[in-house]
Formats: structure tokens, sequence, C-alpha cells
């Protein structure tokens, strides 16, 4: 996968980094995803919390409360022992913050992640697997 913002007609908005987990239910035959659940933080060492994501996918800043929901255009797996690497695109945003101008979101540099390989103790077990992630918001460059 490859995206570069300025051929898309967008700009770089943020880069961050996502630590949480990825929430998998068991159905009794495979575990299936439900959602992310992660803080963003723009420094490697999470040590100042930007926003959160959670299931839409949405990104909700912490700040200025604007948020984005975005939609799977293309991935790729270059880590198969992690989750994939996606280029997303708004589908929804509000809020003058910083997520209420992306326009392209960028999940690369992934670790963990993967749904588990074992079978869940019961049909509607949960299970939550550590990851992180980066994370490159874009706009448009108008």
């Amino acid at each position: 996968m490859h995206f570069d913002g300025n051929t898309a007609g967008t700009r770089g908005l943020v880069h961050s980094y996502g630590l949480g987990v990825q929430v998998y239910r068991w159905s009794g035959t495979r575990s299936d995803f439900v959602a992310p659940v992660a803080s963003l933080f723009v420094d490697f060492n999470y040590t100042r919390k930007v926003g959160s994501h959670f299931a839409g996918p949405t990104w909700m800043s912490n700040g200025g409360g604007s948020s984005v929901a975005a939609a799977t255009v293309e991935r790729c797996a270059p880590d198969t022992a992690a989750i994939a690497w996606l280029l997303l695109k708004a589908t929804s945003s509000e809020g003058s913050g910083f997520l209420g101008e992306t326009t392209y979101i960028q999940r690369v540099r992934t670790l963990g992640g993967l749904a588990p390989v074992t079978a869940g103790s019961t049909p509607g077990a949960w299970a939550r697997v550590p990851y992180s992630a980066e994370y490159v918001f874009y706009r448009s460059a108008n």
C-alpha cells in the first residue's frame, strides 16, 4: 500500500501513535472482530494523549471535541504477525479540531492485534488483544 498525500490532493495534518487493544468475540467457531479500543498520543513514549479510537471506526480528539469516522479503502499486511496496514477515507466528521478536517487516515507500523488462534472458552467470550500502530491524518490541500 502506498499513499502519498500530495498525489491525492491532500497534505499531512497530524501523526499520532495508537496504543490499545483489538476486541474479538468467540462465535463458537471463530474469533470475530468487534472493535478497537485505543488511545492516541502525539509522542512515541505515549505520554501526551490527544484522542481516542473506537468502533466505527471512529477517532475523537481530547481537546477540540472533533471526530472523524472512516471506511477502509485499501489494506496490506507487510507483517503477518500484526493487524493490517490500512488506508481509510473519512465518511463523516464534526467539530473544529484537527479531526474535523480529516479526509484520509493511514494506519501503519502495526504491532500485534491479530485475532486469537485458539478457541474461546465459551461462545460469546471476549478477547482483548494488545496492539500499537501509527496513525497519520490527512486533510484536503485546498
